[in-house]
């Protein structure tokens, strides 16, 4: 049996712990538990080439993310094609990948996930060659996050701040989606690209998301009147928007959701773009794809069935 060595890659940043407690608290537990470890910071630029090198001499087997899901975004996407698992230790504002995983926030709980060992694969995507782990969108919410970015301090009181003054603002794009079988033309607020579940905070985007069934879930939110906006998001957010055909629904639904392995949208109005929450440049044509199973994610026992 191979002998675990894991690295602790901390956001210094990221959510509102103190790190020099936390980081106290992995010693007691790790040396308890006679896991062997090391501790390293991640960085704004996402350049790991030299920690690279040191994780493959030191034969590091597991990378474990102590931050939100920008941290797990540019960790994952550093260290992937390295034979080595990942966990995470959810410390960040929304944390929506590890709650789609059944990871505790609880750090005590997260941390005996990992020392537990046990995983599934995970599913990610890529937008125009950019990674993406969890959720991904244009539109309405992009801007939130845009705007969110710019923001001194974080959290949820603040992000859904952010929402409720953009609301009232927002105004819908004309979008063209191609899927592998069928095109059509839309005026949206939002689409939403989700192998996650949700936004994060236990918000429920995409009701029927799974982190490895090789589908992206998509969520259109279509023009509407802006007093039918809240409800219809309301509905989708409870789960009580289902799956449609298409063909069939789309002139009948404000939201629509559907799965599909890969897609291309005509973007031609530039409106925002977000990945995995973090707010990026945009294009006018957006190629997204599914990376079926491309990495490893200690998760609790339950959840790896």
């Amino acid at each position: 049996m191979i002998e675990r060595k894991l690295l602790f890659l901390v956001n210094p940043i990221s959510g509102t712990r103190t790190k020099e407690k936390l980081i106290a608290f992995l010693t007691q537990q790790l040396d308890a538990a006679g896991i062997s470890f090391e501790i390293e910071y991640t960085n704004a630029t996402g350049n790991y080439t030299l920690l690279k090198e040191q994780i493959v001499a030191k034969r590091i087997t597991d990378i474990i993310i102590v931050g939100g899901d920008g941290s797990v975004n540019q960790v994952v996407q550093a260290f992937a094609s390295l034979p080595v698992r990942f966990g995470i230790l959810p410390v960040g504002s929304g944390n929506g990948l590890a709650r789609a995983a059944g990871i505790p926030t609880k750090i005590k709980r997260a941390l005996q996930v990992i020392i537990d060992g046990h995983t599934m694969p995970v599913d990610a995507f890529t937008i125009n060659d950019t990674f993406s782990c969890m959720l991904s969108g244009l539109g309405f919410d992009a801007q939130v996050a845009h705007n969110f970015a710019r923001k001194a301090k974080r959290g949820l009181f603040n992000y859904t701040k952010e929402s409720l003054l953009h609301f009232f603002k927002a105004q819908p794009y004309g979008f063209e989606i191609k899927l592998p079988d069928f095109g059509f033309f839309v005026d949206a607020f939002l689409i939403s690209i989700a192998n996650s579940n949700q936004f994060g905070n236990n918000v429920t985007i995409a009701p029927q998301a799974k982190l490895n069934d090789g589908l992206l879930d998509v969520i259109v939110v279509q023009k509407m009147h802006k007093v039918k906006l809240p409800y219809a998001i309301l509905k989708q957010l409870s789960g009580n928007n289902k799956m449609e055909q298409l063909v069939e629904d789309m002139e009948h639904k404000n939201i629509l959701y559907f799965q599909t392995p890969s897609l291309e949208i005509n973007n031609s109005k530039l409106a925002p773009l977000h990945i995995d929450g973090e707010a990026v440049a945009t294009a006018q044509t957006l190629s997204i794809k599914v990376l079926p199973g491309y990495f490893t994610l200690f998760v609790p026992a339950s959840h790896n069935k």
